[in-house]
């Protein structure tokens, strides 16, 4: 099955799909997100590309962890 993901969704909503990419984000400095109640809170409005920048994070960065891991991107047709 294709793992197919967008930086505009948010980090809650990637975890109930893919609940293995809370592992992997943590471990690019998403650490937040592994404190009891943050993935359910914030993470519920937080997308992937706010919580890169939000963290100072490279979201190529993330995007090749993410890659590296079996997923893919589906990008915008004006990007």
């Amino acid at each position: 099955m294709e793992k197919l993901i967008s930086v505009e969704q948010s980090v809650f909503a990637l975890s109930q799909s893919y609940p293995e990419i809370v592992e992997i984000l943590a471990s690019l400095g998403f650490s937040d997100i592994t404190k009891p109640g943050m993935l359910a809170s914030v993470g519920r409005f937080v997308t992937l590309k706010r919580g890169a920048a939000l963290r100072n994070i490279d979201l190529q960065i993330v995007k090749g962890a993410l890659i590296a891991h079996g997923f893919s991107f589906k990008e915008k047709k004006n990007e």
